[in-house]
């Protein structure tokens, strides 16, 4: 049966079959993935959905195959133009009739695919949800048959959430418009209490909820002191991702602009992109990233919510991200294929003491202040735990992971702790003694008994804490203010000078009545890798060969104007070069092959194959 030829709604087993072969047939794949069958079903049954599974989990077939399957259009309302495009494409080629509505298009190109969708010539239409809400788009979609509404990106919903988007916040009426249609949400980052506002505003309080485990096994989680950040991040990328593509994020657009320029100047393939950037350029920057292999993205948060390339193999922070939901969406964008990949971070207490400075000078009121100290809270603890790094992760999600993973620094390489509680009160007291009016430097120069003119003339060479520091170099001691002002002992001004000041919770220490442990960090290394680094690249068993398949898919995306792996994923490539098929057939055996696209490339990559070994 072709996808052209759609029959009616019939019996449950029937569903489910004619799911199986699309699914075969058509993406290539012989398999549901854990969750994405149930999640299928319950849509091909009318049921509403809402759908937590991480990035790379398989999310795009739990409505893309239900709406080839059931008759009518399926509508998928995705927040950026990028996003839909490059779906919309990887669609085309396994022989999909899917298009989309946006701004780029010229009104006759729009035109056309108004009318096929009205004639219900489509299996997936994608629209942003600003023109979905339009008068005009309601009338269209009251006037064409209908599959499902996937609204993705779905925690951009969230009020509390670092993607808000406010045009989300009336898709409760689709609901109301069209309450027959069934209703699928889908997010890969969002913890009970975004579950909660999801459900709530998209009123799909009735909807059944499917929670994916949110764990990513091939991504490597390494969070290190910041020391000199450049310097840290080209020997991280030199040592092991030279010739990847990865993104770099970072807190300010100067920020962006200066690292960006730095690996440049050092030979790398980076791109700046930050909300501050002309439109065309911002654009033009990510159409390379995607198409082009090696390129190094260095961006704000601006950057990165719906990109599908699989093969970014590092994901680098060179700030502290604003809670573990922004860390977690933004790691999430390395090794969606599944093969191994870092996300390596830098970060110091300037972070900590910038960040908190933000969040209390900001406009919002009490409440929200309230929800996003505990955010940054749970970030330093991630930041400051000396347990397995993906346990604390996965457990701020509600996801248990019975054992360490073996996969992040923490286990490679078992911080050490050490009793800092007198370390810890003398710090406290140099606060105190010298009026909690200055920051971080001056209080290491003080307790360390450094004679400068500045001490003398505040006449704080004369305190009882001058000096008494001298034990600890200053490296230690930036590292008792950091984990001081990361679990909340101490404050920064707000005014933005970095002053340190008590808080009600350093009471007890300063009293001598707690013992506090803290984490000690290693010794400065030549590398940013030392012991707990891995190279975490594919592994490939021919490389001359992986080279000519690779130069073949993108010759063949150049002809048509796609990123490579729109034509095949890196794990296709890989799978073809192990194999090794020698007919049609046996090609088609692969994963992620589908008959449109055995038709369409399979003899390509064959002749390829008959010159290798």
């Amino acid at each position: 049966m072709t996808l052209t030829e759609r029959p009616p709604a019939t019996d449950p087993e029937s569903l489910k079959a004619r799911a199986q072969t699309v699914l075969h047939d058509t993406f290539g794949f012989e398999d549901f993935r854990p969750l994405q069958g149930d999640v299928v079903e319950a849509l091909l049954q009318g049921e509403d959905a809402l759908v937590l599974m991480p990035t790379g989990g398989g999310k795009s077939l739990c409505y893309q195959v239900p709406a080839v399957v059931r008759p009518g259009v399926g509508i998928v309302i995705s927040p950026l133009i990028a996003l839909m495009q490059d779906q919309v494409a990887a669609l085309n080629q396994a022989g999909v009739r899917a298009a989309f509505l946006n701004s780029t298009q010229w009104p006759d190109e729009a035109r056309g695919i108004e009318n096929a969708l009205v004639q219900g010539e489509l299996d997936l239409l994608y629209c942003a949800p600003e023109r979905l809400l339009q008068p005009r788009m309601q009338q269209l979609l009251h006037q064409a048959p209908l599959s499902l509404f996937a609204i993705d990106e779905a925690h951009c919903v969230s009020q509390w959430g670092h993607d808000f988007r406010e045009d989300y916040l009336s898709l409760d009426m689709l609901e109301r418009e069209f309450p027959s249609i069934p209703r699928i949400a889908l997010t890969a980052t969002a913890d009970e209490r975004t579950r909660k506002e999801i459900a709530e505003r998209l009123h799909l309080t009735g909807a059944r909820h499917f929670i994916s485990s949110f764990d990513r096994p091939n991504i490597q989680y390494r969070i290190t002191e910041k020391d000199n950040a450049n310097k840290q991040l080209l020997a991280f990328i030199k040592e092991e991702h030279q010739g990847d593509s990865g993104i770099v994020y970072c807190l300010s657009r100067n920020k962006v602009e200066a690292t960006a320029k730095m690996l440049s100047d050092k030979g790398y393939a980076a791109l700046p992109y930050h909300a501050g950037l002309p439109a065309d350029m911002r654009a033009a920057h990510q159409e390379r990233f995607l198409r082009e292999d090696g390129i190094i993205i260095v961006a704000t948060i601006a950057f990165g919510m719906g990109i599908d390339k699989p093969d970014v193999r590092f994901v680098a922070h060179l700030d502290l991200p604003k809670s573990i939901e922004a860390y977690y969406q933004e790691t999430g964008r390395a090794g969606r294929d599944g093969a191994p990949s870092n996300a390596w971070m830098v970060y110091g207490l300037q972070d900590v003491i910038k960040l908190r400075q933000m969040l209390e000078s900001s406009p919002g009121s009490d409440h929200f202040k309230r929800v996003e100290r505990q955010k940054l809270d749970a970030m330093l603890g991630l930041c400051e735990v000396v347990d397995c790094r993906r346990q604390v992760l996965l457990r701020y999600f509600g996801d248990e992971l019975p054992e360490p993973c073996g996969n992040c620094d923490t286990c490679l390489e078992p911080p050490k702790t050490w009793d800092a509680t007198v370390a810890v009160q003398k710090a406290l007291s140099c606060v105190f003694r010298t009026g909690q009016r200055f920051g971080v430097n001056y209080l290491i120069d003080v307790l360390r008994g450094v004679d400068n003119d500045r001490i003398r003339s505040m006449g704080h060479d004369k305190v009882s804490t001058f000096g008494i520091g001298a034990d600890l170099s200053a490296r230690q001691w930036k590292s008792v203010f950091r984990q001081l002002v990361a679990n909340g002992s101490l404050q920064a001004d707000a005014e933005g000078y970095g002053a340190l000041s008590l808080t009600e919770n350093c009471r007890p220490l300063l009293r001598g009545e707690e013992t506090v442990w803290l984490r000690q960090d290693p010794e400065r290394r030549k590398t940013s890798k030392g012991s707990s680094g891995s190279k975490r690249q594919l592994v490939v068993s021919d490389p001359e060969g992986w080279e000519k398949l690779r130069a073949r898919r993108k010759e063949l995306a150049d002809e048509q104007g796609v990123p490579p792996y729109v034509i095949f994923h890196d794990a296709t490539l890989l799978a073809m070069l192990e194999q090794k098929p020698r007919d049609l057939d046996a090609m088609g055996e692969i994963s992620g092959i589908g008959a449109a696209k055995l038709e369409k490339y399979g003899e390509k990559f064959l002749e390829v194959l008959g010159t290798l070994d």
